[in-house]
């Protein structure tokens, strides 16, 4: 395995590793769609597995059909995981990508566990295979609203700073004036704690643990309560305006870079459009299945 490892390692896809990454890559194939399905569904039973294992009247009588469960799902996301470093070019490039850090989450937990049964209570991060279903996106079905969500808040991404900035300024300001007037007597004991009461009041959560007792206070609630009305309807309306103002020249595809793993490729593209790498030709045959669909 380690000689195969560095004979493939770095050149370009061809035979086996070029099927494999299309089958896992590519879900505009048959194939590639059957897998990212076939993969959802796998992620959904063993987060419902976890979830049904926490329950009192059902996990401790149904031990071992659980931890045997456990263990069918831990085995086949391992051979996805390997299956997936076998077929790219750079591997440690994927294991150190967003989807390739979940992948390992979702491994990291059983395996620790039956090494250490100290901390065996860390198995309960399974849950984490549910960041997991994120590949759903990558289906076509889903890729353009995927892509213009992401895109659109990419684009607004300095405006809600600027917004989130200003509401910090705000409830510091509101908090310290209510700590001013209302005081510890009341329950605002520190300006913390008066900016934790602000945050609360502002986004008309109100817990009701600390209430102003004075007039002024009240009147100092009343306007944090309709400022909250309004700012909440900030980032919604910056990201909206902002999928609003996209337009897309051509259908986004899930066709992927094999050297730096980028989406999102328009089917006639030739080159990466971050790294310039030259794309494969297979897309070809999936791209003629899509227009006979279609």
């Amino acid at each position: 395995m380690a000689v195969l490892t560095q004979d493939v390692l770095g050149k370009p896809l061809a035979g086996w590793r070029l099927r494999l990454y299309t089958i896992i890559f590519e879900a505009d194939t048959r194939a590639g769609r059957l897998f990212d399905q076939w993969l959802i569904a796998v992620i959904l039973v063993s987060v419902a597995v976890v979830v049904a294992d926490s329950v009192q009247g059902v996990g401790p009588a149904n031990r071992s059909v659980f931890v045997w469960l456990e263990w069918m799902f831990t085995v086949a996301f391992t051979t996805e995981y390997v299956a997936r470093l076998l077929c790219v070019r750079h591997p440690w490039r994927y294991a150190r990508s967003f989807y390739g850090v979940v992948d390992l989450l979702a491994l990291l937990p059983t395996y620790v566990a039956l090494l250490v049964p100290e901390v065996h209570a860390l198995i309960d991060v399974r849950v984490l295979r549910l960041l997991r279903v994120f590949r759903v996106f990558k289906l076509t079905a889903y890729v353009s609203e995927y892509q213009s969500l992401a895109h659109a808040l990419s684009a607004s991404r300095r405006k809600i700073f600027v917004f989130l900035a200003a509401v910090l300024m705000i409830v510091l300001v509101m908090g310290t004036l209510m700590y001013v007037v209302e005081g510890p007597a009341n329950g605002f004991t520190s300006i913390p704690t008066s900016v934790y009461w602000a945050i609360t009041t502002m986004t008309t959560v109100g817990f009701g643990d600390i209430t102003p007792k004075t007039d002024l206070g009240r009147l100092v609630s009343s306007a944090m309560m309709l400022l909250g009305w309004g700012t909440l309807a900030v980032p919604t309306g910056i990201v909206t305006a902002e999928m609003t103002a996209q337009r897309s020249a051509a259908a986004p595809t899930t066709r992927t870079c094999q050297e730096c793993l980028a989406e999102g490729h328009l089917p006639e593209a030739n080159y990466c459009l971050h790294c310039g790498a030259a794309l494969p030709r297979y897309f070809n045959d999936a791209a003629h299945e899509r227009r006979q669909r279609d």
